[in-house]
């Protein structure tokens, strides 16, 4: 009897702590979030790749102008201020800005007059780009509802990408191109008018009389007198 009796304590002890384990390890595995893949590896790896490709405006003026990388760089930032003075979500305009031209990644960029000859399926290339991976759905409707331009983060993420031309036009004039003078009033007739955010007008404003290299020049000074690190 005391056989019996000791087994079956050691039969409920055994089911006891199989069921604690279980447990731990539910809450475990709750905590993890999702598993990594091989697509989230492969992903990253195009990523990287935006850095091999140019802007298609590049193609027609003949400078050396911001890669897709470098583009996208800029307007996650111009999207960031212009988010902060406008008082909407920076954390979703900064992914909005992120994923807007991802795309291009397979369809590659196109100017105005390519477009006339060539059609880009960039729906399917973002669906594409992000399938299986972990953050699919979040930034394939991130992007849709950029393209779709009716919230006003699809809207600050917009100005951000016709204002980054703005910064790059500037730069190119301080450099000695007269391209900035060619296009200025039809830029101010045709883009102007379609910014959407009073920040972003300003920006637009405040660029056309600001010197590029300031943020070094004044730093510059800074150090001369003494006062840098102070």
């Amino acid at each position: 009897m005391d056989l019996i009796r000791r087994l079956s304590y050691y039969l409920n002890y055994r089911v006891v702590l199989a069921g604690c384990q279980r447990g731990v390890l539910a809450l475990f595995n709750m905590n993890r979030g999702p598993e990594l893949n091989k697509r989230d590896i492969e992903f990253l790896y195009e990523i990287g790749c935006l850095r091999l490709i140019p802007r298609m405006w590049q193609h027609v003026t003949g400078l050396n102008s911001a890669n897709l990388a470098e583009h996208t760089l800029r307007v996650i930032w111009i999207a960031a201020t212009i988010a902060k003075y406008e008082k909407v979500d920076i954390d979703k305009v900064v992914k909005m800005a992120l994923v807007h031209d991802v795309g291009e990644s397979r369809t590659g960029d196109a100017h105005y007059v390519a477009k006339m000859y060539t059609e880009r399926n960039e729906e399917k290339a973002i669906e594409d780009i992000f399938e299986d991976t972990g953050f699919a759905e979040e930034f394939i409707n991130l992007w849709k509802e950029y393209e779709k331009r009716e919230s006003l983060e699809s809207k600050i993420v917009k100005d951000a990408d016709n204002l980054d031309v703005e910064f790059e036009l500037q730069e190119q004039a301080v450099k000695g191109s007269k391209l900035k003078d060619e296009w200025q009033e039809e830029r101010k007739e045709f883009v102007y008018p379609t910014l959407y955010t009073e920040t972003g007008k300003r920006i637009w404003e405040e660029i056309s009389s600001s010197n590029p290299h300031d943020w070094y020049l004044k730093e510059l000074q800074r150090f001369r007198k003494g006062g840098y690190g102070k």
